[in-house]
């Protein structure tokens, strides 16, 4: 079982980092989130080959 002495436990130090990690994580999923942009904003891309198919000579 853990934390029956299989492991010793956490520093107050690593606990610190822990959260502080944790924390940097959420700000840049959140950060993402902001600003992704919805596929439905962007464009397709047209392939070049079928682009100069419907070019006019």
């Amino acid at each position: 079982m853990a934390g029956q002495g299989d492991e010793p436990a956490m520093s107050r130090g690593e606990r610190i980092q822990e959260v502080e990690r944790e924390a940097a994580k959420r700000r840049l999923l959140e950060q993402a989130e902001a600003e992704r942009v919805p596929v439905e904003e962007t464009t397709r891309a047209v392939p070049d080959r079928r682009w100069r198919r419907d070019r006019p000579e």
